[in-house]
């Protein structure tokens, strides 16, 4: 079973504030299990590794991390997948970027999203969220 990834999960890998929730990240990346991001992951990840982390990482250095990510199965954004979260986003109430990462996740066959910012244990139509960092998990 492949597994979808959220950007903060990512993103936590190369953020030294939060020591323990790095260390589940980097745990979760070198897990071997088969992992799967889209574009707007890899877009929000460069992003924020280059400008919202308290120690960012140059322009250089993330975009290196983007190439390795690319090493990992990659959903495209296209016009149907933006159609089907436009449904998704109205039918269950959620940003339009969160239901970009849940039909992202469905069209790849993933039926878990690992993220901190979707509501854990919601299950949107045979996808559900699992949060990595919640306390217990």
């Amino acid at each position: 079973m492949s597994t979808f990834l959220d950007t903060n999960v990512v993103v936590y890998a190369f953020d030294k504030a939060d020591p323990e929730k790095q260390a589940t990240a980097i745990s979760i990346l070198e897990g071997g299990h088969r992992l799967i991001i889209s574009t707007q992951v890899l877009l929000e990840t460069w992003w924020v590794l280059t400008r919202r982390l308290a120690e960012p990482l140059s322009e250089d250095q993330a975009s290196d991390v983007i190439d390795t990510l690319t090493e990992f199965p990659v959903v495209n954004a296209d016009p149907d997948l933006v159609r089907r979260a436009i449904r998704r986003s109205r039918q269950d109430g959620v940003a339009i970027w969160d239901a970009m990462i849940i039909e992202a996740a469905r069209s790849a066959g993933c039926r878990q999203v690992l993220s901190e910012d979707l509501q854990d244990g919601r299950d949107h139509d045979g996808v559900v969220i699992e949060n990595p960092f919640a306390r217990g998990s």
